[in-house]
């Protein structure tokens, strides 16, 4: 029986994701496979411990719009952060006039918030799926995003799994979707893109304090 050494080593540490809110953005071209590996990548981050209120899921158009949507995406959640602690305050007031007597009120006391909902983003993985057709079209769209994926996570800090299948057939997406028409139904990859937007997640956690293993 033929073997391969393609495929996602798992990681050797225990990956405990409970800490983690991470965001899919995802295009809607050729559906089923896309569905498909959302469900994958939602399985895998739910059995790491993230938690399902801290899983957001956009969508976009095509691959084409994902830069864009992942970059906002990204900056959305540190305003909703900052805004959150702000919240936190309880509309403190530091002006000069705020050291005079009020009556005591309730009214501008902020709802309980759910620890985590409105924490930044720790990773994003971005799906799409691109078939190859007869025109240069699909080489475009592969390259260019390909390429601004990648500034966005290092611009940005941010994580940004790369989860755009680019096949040859309809064929090899479905098997990369788990979703094979013959006897290989093919492994579906976004499990593998869920394992690694926790494993990116705490690492960039445990760098930015200065922890190395």
């Amino acid at each position: 029986m033929a073997t391969t050494i393609k495929g996602l080593a798992q990681s050797q540490a225990k990956l405990d994701g409970s800490s983690l809110r991470v965001a899919i953005v995802h295009a809607r071209w050729n559906k089923s496979v896309i569905d498909a590996l959302i469900a994958g990548a939602i399985l895998k981050l739910k059995e790491s411990g993230v938690k399902e209120s801290n899983i957001v899921v956009e969508s976009v158009p095509g691959s084409f719009e994902l830069p864009l949507a992942v970059s906002r995406v990204i900056a959305g959640s540190h305003i909703q952060q900052a805004s959150n602690e702000t919240d936190l305050l309880g509309g403190l007031n530091f002006s000069p006039s705020a050291a005079l007597p009020k009556p005591i009120s309730r009214s501008s006391t902020p709802a309980p918030i759910v620890p985590g909902s409105s924490q930044a983003f720790d990773a994003v993985i971005a799906i799409g799926v691109l078939i190859k057709g007869s025109t240069m079209h699909f080489e475009y769209i592969c390259d260019s995003v390909s390429h601004a994926l990648m500034k966005i996570q290092v611009d940005t800090g941010v994580p940004v799994i790369f989860g755009v299948l680019t096949a040859l057939t309809d064929d090899q997406a479905l098997e990369r979707a788990g979703l094979g028409r013959g006897e290989k139904k093919g492994h579906n990859h976004g499990e593998d893109w869920g394992l690694a937007a926790v494993e990116m997640g705490l690492h960039v956690r445990r760098w930015a304090q200065g922890k190395f293993s």
